[in-house]
């Protein structure tokens, strides 16, 4: 990573990467870029960030761009493009429309900012993730995936609701794929170091992982269009900032592995420390032999569908 001004380039300026940017701009992580297709879409809602820079004390450097030019030098990329999820549509149903804007973007990063650290949001997410790898060609560590911060999150929020605590009192774990198949740890969960098992009754906290797995359709179907983006978007923030500062956070991330959890050739949700290198580090929890069966059987669904959908 470079030294010097921080520089970061948000691909997309949806709801999500919009978010994504204004909660960067506002933790003043650094030089923050937006990126679209749609020029005026990008260089509006950065002018509109800029603008709010006085009203809640950052410095507003927030520029919009449809030009991959620009994102050169840039120390981390957030990847947030990508046809967006409908009511009733699977992340799955996704693969094929946003591999090709992966492909698109992948290159533009290869090409003009070939020293960044990649964070993807683009769903599918872990198998869109393992593509933009293969599409860059950048080592493992330099790519990795937003998914079990924004599960955890939602876990945590869920249990903070049934205990009637602060969510900032709970530490809560979820590893495996960004969807249907993901695996949350309660027995990894606590509410300011107590075991969650002491607070709520095993059917509740069944329940409140079974909401959690379907956390992200829950919110879609709600809102009717479109899909969640203020979690999701702060999310893959939170994972910029660990990387520009080298915080050597502890977060539950899609990376690759070879040969951990028993895996092997694949992207999968797992705790990983994060710091100015990407992944430096992935921790191996020791898990229940049911626990380490479901977070295998959610590598197995995404293996298979690498192979059948993507051709790898």
């Amino acid at each position: 990573m470079a030294n010097g001004a921080k520089k970061i380039a948000v691909i997309g300026a949806g709801n999500v990467g919009a978010t994504c940017a204004f909660v960067l701009a506002e933790r003043k992580v650094g030089e923050v870029l937006l990126l679209d297709i749609y020029e005026g879409f990008a260089k509006g809602k950065a002018l509109d960030m800029s603008q709010g820079g006085r009203v809640l004390n950052y410095d507003g450097r927030v520029t919009g761009t449809n030009n991959y030019e620009d994102i050169a030098n840039s120390d981390v990329v957030v990847v947030t493009s990508g046809f967006p999820r409908q009511p009733g549509m699977t992340r799955e149903d996704l693969i094929g429309k946003n591999a090709d804007i992966v492909s698109q973007v992948g290159e533009g990063i290869r090409n003009h900012a070939p020293n960044a650290i990649v964070v993807m949001v683009t769903n599918p997410l872990d198998l869109m993730t393992y593509h933009m790898q293969k599409v860059t060609g950048f080592e493992h560590n330099r790519v990795v995936g937003q998914a079990g911060i924004l599960d955890s999150a939602r876990m945590t929020h869920f249990i903070a609701q049934a205990v009637g605590c602060s969510n900032e009192d709970v530490q809560a774990m979820v590893l495996g794929g960004h969807g249907d198949t993901m695996v949350p740890l309660p027995r990894y969960t606590t509410v300011n170091g107590i075991p969650v098992s002491q607070l709520l009754s095993d059917e509740e906290v069944e329940a409140i992982c079974q909401r959690t797995a379907s956390g992200g359709g829950e919110i879609v179907k709600l809102l009717e269009k479109g899909s969640a983006f203020y979690a999701p978007g702060s999310a893959a923030a939170i994972m910029a900032e660990a990387i520009l500062d080298d915080r050597k956070r502890v977060l539950p991330c899609s990376t690759y592995l070879s040969g951990e959890y028993g895996m092997d050739d694949i992207y999968i949700g797992v705790p990983v420390v994060l710091g100015r290198n990407g992944v430096e580090r992935i921790i191996e929890l020791e898990l229940a032999e049911n626990e380490l069966n479901s977070l295998q059987g959610s590598g197995s669904f995404y293996k298979e569908q690498l192979s059948e959908i993507l051709g790898y």
